[in-house]
Protein backbone atom coordinates (compact mmCIF):
# COMPACT_ATOMS: atom_id res chain seq x y z
CA UNK A 1 0.00 0.00 0.00
CA UNK A 2 1.90 2.65 -1.46
CA UNK A 3 1.44 6.43 0.41
CA UNK A 4 0.34 9.47 -2.13
CA UNK A 5 3.68 11.89 -3.26
CA UNK A 6 3.14 15.10 -1.17
CA UNK A 7 5.77 17.73 -1.15
CA UNK A 8 8.29 17.54 1.58
CA UNK A 9 6.97 20.14 3.76
CA UNK A 10 5.39 20.07 6.97
CA UNK A 11 1.61 18.45 7.27
CA UNK A 12 0.50 18.38 10.70
CA UNK A 13 -2.77 17.57 12.13
CA UNK A 14 -5.27 17.57 14.87
CA UNK A 15 -7.36 14.14 15.32
CA UNK A 16 -10.80 14.81 18.08
CA UNK A 17 -13.40 12.04 18.24
CA UNK A 18 -16.42 13.57 18.53
CA UNK A 19 -17.55 12.02 21.64
CA UNK A 20 -18.47 15.14 23.24
CA UNK A 21 -17.12 18.51 23.30
CA UNK A 22 -13.76 19.96 23.70
CA UNK A 23 -12.03 20.48 26.89
CA UNK A 24 -8.84 21.81 28.27
CA UNK A 25 -7.17 19.30 27.48
CA UNK A 26 -8.28 19.16 23.77
CA UNK A 27 -7.61 22.91 23.32
CA UNK A 28 -3.58 22.03 24.60
CA UNK A 29 -3.07 19.39 22.13
CA UNK A 30 -4.89 21.27 19.10
CA UNK A 31 -2.66 24.28 20.32
CA UNK A 32 0.74 22.63 20.10
CA UNK A 33 0.08 20.76 16.68
CA UNK A 34 -1.64 23.96 15.02
CA UNK A 35 1.41 26.02 16.51
CA UNK A 36 4.33 23.79 15.17
CA UNK A 37 2.47 23.45 11.85
CA UNK A 38 2.65 27.38 11.70
CA UNK A 39 6.49 27.82 13.12
CA UNK A 40 7.02 25.01 10.75
CA UNK A 41 5.68 27.29 8.01
CA UNK A 42 3.71 24.18 6.90
CA UNK A 43 -0.03 22.99 6.91
CA UNK A 44 -2.50 21.92 9.55
CA UNK A 45 -5.43 19.47 8.75
CA UNK A 46 -8.18 18.42 10.65
CA UNK A 47 -9.95 15.02 10.71
CA UNK A 48 -12.42 14.14 12.90
CA UNK A 49 -12.12 10.18 13.93
CA UNK A 50 -15.41 9.56 13.81
CA UNK A 51 -15.28 6.00 12.42
CA UNK A 52 -16.82 3.95 16.39
CA UNK A 53 -20.22 5.35 15.22
CA UNK A 54 -22.01 4.17 18.62
CA UNK A 55 -19.98 6.48 20.47
CA UNK A 56 -19.87 9.66 18.14
CA UNK A 57 -22.57 12.10 17.04
CA UNK A 58 -22.44 15.02 14.21
CA UNK A 59 -24.09 17.39 17.15
CA UNK A 60 -20.44 16.75 18.87
CA UNK A 61 -18.57 17.14 15.51
CA UNK A 62 -20.37 20.34 15.00
CA UNK A 63 -19.64 21.99 18.26
CA UNK A 64 -16.36 21.17 18.09
CA UNK A 65 -15.85 22.97 14.53
CA UNK A 66 -17.42 25.44 16.07
CA UNK A 67 -15.61 25.54 19.01
CA UNK A 68 -11.89 25.63 17.26
CA UNK A 69 -13.31 28.78 14.87
CA UNK A 70 -13.89 30.44 18.03
CA UNK A 71 -10.56 29.92 19.64
CA UNK A 72 -9.06 30.87 16.11
CA UNK A 73 -7.73 27.97 14.59
CA UNK A 74 -7.53 27.68 10.82
CA UNK A 75 -6.92 24.64 9.17
CA UNK A 76 -5.81 23.84 5.47
CA UNK A 77 -8.12 21.58 3.34
CA UNK A 78 -11.25 19.62 4.00
CA UNK A 79 -12.20 18.11 7.04
CA UNK A 80 -11.04 14.22 6.80
CA UNK A 81 -14.24 12.24 8.05
CA UNK A 82 -12.99 8.46 8.89
CA UNK A 83 -16.75 7.57 8.63
CA UNK A 84 -16.01 8.00 5.09
CA UNK A 85 -13.15 6.36 4.71
CA UNK A 86 -13.96 2.58 5.45
CA UNK A 87 -13.53 1.33 2.06
CA UNK A 88 -9.57 2.65 2.79
CA UNK A 89 -9.06 0.43 5.89
CA UNK A 90 -10.70 -2.62 3.95
CA UNK A 91 -8.20 -2.25 1.26
CA UNK A 92 -5.32 -2.26 4.20
CA UNK A 93 -6.79 -4.91 5.92
CA UNK A 94 -7.18 -7.02 2.95
CA UNK A 95 -3.29 -6.21 1.71
CA UNK A 96 -2.37 -7.24 5.02
CA UNK A 97 -4.54 -10.48 5.15
CA UNK A 98 -2.80 -11.61 1.60
CA UNK A 99 0.69 -11.10 3.09
CA UNK A 100 -0.37 -13.28 6.34
CA UNK A 101 0.43 -10.35 8.87
CA UNK A 102 -3.02 -10.95 10.07
CA UNK A 103 -5.06 -13.70 11.78
CA UNK A 104 -8.66 -14.40 12.70
CA UNK A 105 -9.28 -14.62 16.92
CA UNK A 106 -12.09 -15.92 18.47
CA UNK A 107 -11.52 -14.42 21.69
CA UNK A 108 -14.01 -13.26 24.05
CA UNK A 109 -13.42 -10.32 26.61
CA UNK A 110 -13.77 -13.07 29.54
CA UNK A 111 -12.11 -15.60 28.11
CA UNK A 112 -9.11 -13.38 26.91
CA UNK A 113 -9.33 -12.08 31.06
CA UNK A 114 -8.89 -15.84 32.32
CA UNK A 115 -6.49 -16.82 30.17
CA UNK A 116 -2.99 -17.52 31.82
CA UNK A 117 -0.99 -14.77 30.92
CA UNK A 118 -1.48 -12.71 33.62
CA UNK A 119 0.41 -9.45 32.44
CA UNK A 120 -1.08 -5.91 31.11
CA UNK A 121 -0.55 -4.42 28.05
CA UNK A 122 1.25 -0.86 27.92
CA UNK A 123 -2.39 1.00 27.63
CA UNK A 124 -4.04 -1.54 30.86
CA UNK A 125 -5.27 -3.76 28.59
CA UNK A 126 -4.74 -7.75 28.81
CA UNK A 127 -1.35 -8.84 26.83
CA UNK A 128 -2.41 -11.06 24.39
CA UNK A 129 -1.95 -14.64 25.42
CA UNK A 130 -1.40 -15.93 21.77
CA UNK A 131 -4.50 -18.55 21.63
CA UNK A 132 -5.60 -17.99 18.10
CA UNK A 133 -2.22 -17.02 16.62
CA UNK A 134 -1.97 -20.90 14.90
CA UNK A 135 -5.56 -21.28 14.08
CA UNK A 136 -8.95 -21.13 15.50
CA UNK A 137 -10.06 -23.81 17.78
CA UNK A 138 -12.56 -26.17 16.17
CA UNK A 139 -16.32 -25.14 16.50
CA UNK A 140 -14.81 -21.55 17.16
CA UNK A 141 -15.37 -18.72 14.74
CA UNK A 142 -13.67 -15.30 14.08
CA UNK A 143 -14.82 -12.42 15.80
CA UNK A 144 -11.46 -9.70 15.43
CA UNK A 145 -8.89 -9.93 13.10
CA UNK A 146 -5.29 -9.28 14.88
CA UNK A 147 -2.05 -8.23 13.62
CA UNK A 148 0.75 -10.70 14.38
CA UNK A 149 3.90 -9.50 16.20
CA UNK A 150 6.15 -11.75 16.20
CA UNK A 151 9.89 -10.30 17.96
CA UNK A 152 9.28 -7.27 16.54
CA UNK A 153 11.33 -4.31 18.24
CA UNK A 154 10.27 -0.54 17.59
CA UNK A 155 12.42 2.33 18.73
CA UNK A 156 11.97 5.89 17.45
CA UNK A 157 12.92 9.16 19.17
CA UNK A 158 9.91 11.41 20.10
CA UNK A 159 10.35 15.40 20.12
CA UNK A 160 9.54 15.65 23.82
CA UNK A 161 10.31 12.52 25.72
CA UNK A 162 13.06 11.01 24.17
CA UNK A 163 14.57 8.03 22.74
CA UNK A 164 11.47 5.20 23.29
CA UNK A 165 11.62 1.83 22.42
CA UNK A 166 8.93 -1.18 22.79
CA UNK A 167 9.26 -5.26 22.61
CA UNK A 168 5.80 -5.53 21.10
CA UNK A 169 5.08 -9.25 22.13
CA UNK A 170 5.63 -7.85 25.32
CA UNK A 171 4.27 -4.35 25.42
CA UNK A 172 0.79 -5.34 23.98
CA UNK A 173 0.82 -8.74 22.30
CA UNK A 174 -1.25 -9.11 18.45
CA UNK A 175 -3.27 -5.93 18.54
CA UNK A 176 -6.73 -5.99 17.14
CA UNK A 177 -7.51 -4.09 13.42
CA UNK A 178 -11.01 -5.49 13.45
CA UNK A 179 -13.34 -5.57 16.42
CA UNK A 180 -15.61 -8.06 16.97
CA UNK A 181 -18.64 -5.53 16.53
CA UNK A 182 -16.87 -4.83 12.52
CA UNK A 183 -15.38 -1.92 13.45
CA UNK A 184 -11.81 -1.02 12.03
CA UNK A 185 -9.56 -0.68 15.19
CA UNK A 186 -8.16 2.79 15.74
CA UNK A 187 -4.45 1.78 15.40
CA UNK A 188 -5.45 0.78 11.85
CA UNK A 189 -7.61 4.04 11.01
CA UNK A 190 -4.99 6.40 11.96
CA UNK A 191 -2.34 4.95 9.79
CA UNK A 192 -3.73 4.93 7.26
CA UNK A 193 -5.63 8.18 6.88
CA UNK A 194 -2.12 9.89 8.20
CA UNK A 195 -1.00 8.52 4.96
CA UNK A 196 -3.46 9.52 2.56
CA UNK A 197 -2.96 13.14 3.79
CA UNK A 198 0.79 13.24 3.63
CA UNK A 199 1.29 13.65 7.33
CA UNK A 200 4.94 14.33 7.78
CA UNK A 201 4.61 15.31 11.96
CA UNK A 202 2.49 14.05 14.80
CA UNK A 203 1.89 16.18 17.85
CA UNK A 204 -0.57 14.34 20.37
CA UNK A 205 -0.97 13.72 24.19
CA UNK A 206 1.26 11.27 25.62
CA UNK A 207 -1.71 9.26 26.18
CA UNK A 208 -1.01 7.56 23.06
CA UNK A 209 2.62 7.23 23.58
CA UNK A 210 1.59 4.17 23.97
CA UNK A 211 -0.24 3.70 20.21
CA UNK A 212 2.65 5.04 18.40
CA UNK A 213 4.75 1.69 18.46
CA UNK A 214 2.02 0.20 17.04
CA UNK A 215 1.09 2.62 14.47
CA UNK A 216 5.15 2.31 13.53
CA UNK A 217 4.83 -1.25 13.08
CA UNK A 218 1.56 -1.21 10.95
CA UNK A 219 3.47 1.69 8.70
CA UNK A 220 6.03 -0.89 8.00
CA UNK A 221 4.12 -3.66 7.81
CA UNK A 222 1.89 -1.48 5.19
CA UNK A 223 5.58 -0.03 3.22
CA UNK A 224 4.58 3.59 4.45
CA UNK A 225 6.63 6.20 5.89
CA UNK A 226 6.97 6.89 9.53
CA UNK A 227 6.14 10.33 10.96
CA UNK A 228 8.13 12.43 12.94
CA UNK A 229 6.32 12.10 16.94
CA UNK A 230 6.00 14.88 19.73
CA UNK A 231 3.66 13.52 22.55
CA UNK A 232 2.89 16.53 25.29
CA UNK A 233 2.20 16.02 28.71
CA UNK A 234 -1.79 15.28 29.14
CA UNK A 235 -3.72 17.57 31.66
CA UNK A 236 -5.36 15.61 34.34
CA UNK A 237 -7.68 16.66 37.13
CA UNK A 238 -7.09 16.69 41.34
CA UNK A 239 -7.76 12.69 41.32
CA UNK A 240 -4.76 12.16 38.86
CA UNK A 241 -7.31 11.49 35.90
CA UNK A 242 -7.20 12.47 31.89
CA UNK A 243 -9.64 15.07 31.17
CA UNK A 244 -12.35 13.44 29.47
CA UNK A 245 -16.00 12.86 29.02
CA UNK A 246 -15.60 10.29 30.83
CA UNK A 247 -14.30 11.90 33.60
CA UNK A 248 -16.39 15.00 33.81
CA UNK A 249 -14.10 17.29 31.90
CA UNK A 250 -15.71 20.68 31.43
CA UNK A 251 -16.21 22.20 28.17
CA UNK A 252 -14.37 24.99 26.77
CA UNK A 253 -15.80 28.60 27.57
CA UNK A 254 -16.61 29.78 24.29
CA UNK A 255 -17.14 32.75 25.82
CA UNK A 256 -14.07 33.49 27.07
CA UNK A 257 -11.60 32.10 24.75
CA UNK A 258 -8.60 34.58 25.18
CA UNK A 259 -7.93 33.17 28.95
CA UNK A 260 -8.27 29.77 27.83
CA UNK A 261 -6.00 30.30 24.81
CA UNK A 262 -3.40 31.91 27.80
CA UNK A 263 -3.99 29.11 29.96
CA UNK A 264 -2.93 26.58 27.26
CA UNK A 265 0.27 28.76 26.61
CA UNK A 266 0.79 28.66 30.39
CA UNK A 267 0.50 25.13 30.72
CA UNK A 268 2.52 24.38 27.52
CA UNK A 269 5.28 26.68 29.52
CA UNK A 270 5.69 28.92 26.98
CA UNK A 271 5.53 31.84 29.69
CA UNK A 272 3.05 34.58 28.28
CA UNK A 273 3.23 37.53 29.78
CA UNK A 274 0.13 38.57 31.91
CA UNK A 275 -0.95 41.69 29.63
CA UNK A 276 -1.97 38.61 27.23
CA UNK A 277 -5.21 38.32 28.73
CA UNK A 278 -6.57 41.34 27.71
CA UNK A 279 -5.41 40.78 24.25
CA UNK A 280 -7.66 39.66 21.26
CA UNK A 281 -7.30 35.72 19.98
CA UNK A 282 -5.60 36.97 17.13
CA UNK A 283 -3.04 38.91 18.90
CA UNK A 284 -2.82 35.80 21.22
CA UNK A 285 -1.84 34.09 18.33
CA UNK A 286 0.25 36.69 16.49
CA UNK A 287 2.68 36.46 20.09
CA UNK A 288 2.21 32.59 20.05
CA UNK A 289 3.67 32.49 16.58
CA UNK A 290 6.76 34.61 17.68
CA UNK A 291 7.29 33.12 20.48
CA UNK A 292 6.49 29.23 20.74
CA UNK A 293 9.17 26.93 21.29
CA UNK A 294 8.32 23.52 21.63
CA UNK A 295 12.02 22.86 23.20
CA UNK A 296 10.20 24.44 26.74
CA UNK A 297 7.28 21.90 26.67
CA UNK A 298 7.53 19.91 29.70
CA UNK A 299 8.66 15.86 29.15
CA UNK A 300 6.44 14.73 32.11
CA UNK A 301 3.62 12.94 30.80
CA UNK A 302 0.75 14.25 32.98
CA UNK A 303 0.27 17.27 35.11
CA UNK A 304 -2.72 19.30 36.18
CA UNK A 305 -3.76 22.88 35.46
CA UNK A 306 -5.16 25.09 38.74
CA UNK A 307 -6.83 27.43 36.20
CA UNK A 308 -9.47 24.33 35.34
CA UNK A 309 -10.13 23.40 38.89
CA UNK A 310 -13.44 25.08 38.59
CA UNK A 311 -17.18 23.07 39.06
CA UNK A 312 -18.02 20.88 36.30
CA UNK A 313 -20.75 22.01 34.04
Amino acid sequence: MLAPTFPPAYRGRFAPSPTGPLHFGSLVAALTSALEARVNQGQWHLRMEDVDAPRCSQTNADEILRALEIFGFEWDGAVVWQSQRTAAYAVALEQLCRSGDVFPCSCTRRELADAEIHGLAIDGASLYPGTCRNGLAQGKSARAWRLAVGDAQISFTDAVQGRIESALCEDVGDFVLLRADNIFAYQLAVVVDDAATGITHVVRGADLLHSTARQIFLQKCLGLTTPSYAHIPIVVNAAGEKLSKQTGATALDTRNPEAELVTALQFLAQSPPAGLRRASVAEIWQWACVHWALASVPRVMTQTCNALDRPNK
